[in-house]
């Protein structure tokens, strides 16, 4: 059973930095993209940033592009979401996902996962 569980979210001042994290079992975590996604209250799902299985062609969405950099330890079976200068746009429930295999290489929407955790929240406020 997939099982994807978040955690690091918090308060945060503006221009404060957080590292999320997410405990990944139940499947072989290297062979599958990771990536993070985020929903602010009131709106849709937000794709942030996705990694291949290496971790060596991390993407990222505009809004975070230069503030936020993804990672992932495949021994651990973790992902990771180191974000600084975190604006309050940046407010939402931030959920670990997996892109479905047939996904490898970045063939598919960037938003496209088949598991999902229960997310960590993130507040971005003074």
């Amino acid at each position: 059973q997939v099982h994807l569980v978040e955690s690091g979210g918090g308060l945060v001042q503006p221009g404060g930095s957080l590292r999320l994290s997410c405990a990944a079992s139940g499947f072989t975590f290297n062979n599958y993209y990771m990536s993070w996604v985020r929903q602010a209250p009131g709106k849709g799902p937000e794709w942030v940033s996705s990694i291949n299985t290496g971790g060596a062609f991390p993407k990222y969405a505009e809004s975070v592009k230069g503030r936020f950099i993804i990672s992932r330890d495949n021994t651990e079976n973790r992902l990771y979401l180191h974000m600084v200068s975190l604006k309050p746009e940046d407010t939402a429930l931030y959920y670990c996902v997996r892109a479905p295999l047939r996904c490898s290489g970045y063939t598919c929407p960037d938003d496209e996962y088949d598991a999902r955790g229960q997310g960590t929240q993130v507040t971005v406020s003074s």
